[in-house]
């Protein structure tokens, strides 16, 4: 007896060490959620379920992973709805799953590479997506984030669209690099054009498939007409990731 109480003990302290992903994930369509990412860094994400979510369904649903800004970093979900897809999914719904991170304070993504691939891991063995049509995208230190990971993982995405960020050209895979929709203001004075523009031109000279959409007379907040006036999230749906 002594030493069945001793490997249930054991057990149970062994399974309390593990990294507990998500464990009790909560599924109410048309609403989000705040989950938790805690296996390799603190890592919470807002997720948004769209309407007719079933986790039964065949085939998934399609899924954008959101990057926000420098000014949503920190420990409150909630300042993440201010911008793009987690404010439109909760004023008007989405017909994809969105995942939006936040980012510590004092970080940036492009040092959270590791953390947003285990974020995206999760959502994939918890929730129903189609993994051939997973979109990325970010604003302003979200479009840096959407560019540097894009570039380091490609094969996830079916298409990006990195706004009003920039990236390294040189670090481009031109051969693996998703489809490319870049958007900017040409009035941005927090992060110049030119940003975007080094990036679009390196991946045209490369033949890769990008297009740039240039704001006129419009500042940084470029990503408020990306979002809404754009026709991005039917662009997104457009595309899909072909299986090796």
């Amino acid at each position: 007896m002594k030493s069945l109480t001793f490997t249930l003990i054991l057990s149970v302290f062994l399974y309390s060490c593990q990294p507990q992903l998500n464990s009790d994930p909560v599924f109410e369509p048309g609403t989000q959620t705040h989950q938790s990412f805690k296996a390799e860094a603190g890592l919470d994400y807002l997720l948004y379920l769209p309407e007719n979510y079933d986790p039964g369904k065949e085939g998934g649903f399609p899924t954008i992973l959101f990057l926000h800004g420098a000014g949503e970093r920190g420990d409150s979900l909630d300042v993440l709805t201010a911008w793009g897809p987690p404010r439109i999914a909760q004023e008007k719904g989405l017909p994809f799953i969105v995942i939006s991170p936040q980012c510590p304070t004092n970080e940036w993504w492009t040092s959270m590479l590791s953390p947003l691939k285990g974020v995206l891991d999760e959502a994939i063995s918890v929730y129903n997506i189609d993994t051939t049509r997973i979109y990325l995208t970010g604003l302003s230190m979200g479009g840096y984030g959407t560019f540097a990971f894009s570039q380091v993982h490609p094969e996830y995405f079916a298409a990006v669209a990195p706004i009003c960020g920039g990236g390294t050209p040189s670090m481009l895979n031109f051969y693996t690099q998703p489809p490319t929709w870049v958007f900017h203001g040409d009035e941005d004075k927090i992060v110049p054009i030119e940003s975007s523009q080094i990036m679009v031109d390196a991946m045209k000279a490369a033949g890769g498939e990008v297009k740039f959409t240039i704001y006129e007379g419009v500042d940084h907040y470029s990503f408020e007409r990306a979002y809404n006036e754009s026709g991005l999230f039917d662009w997104f749906l457009k595309h899909q990731k072909k299986l090796p």
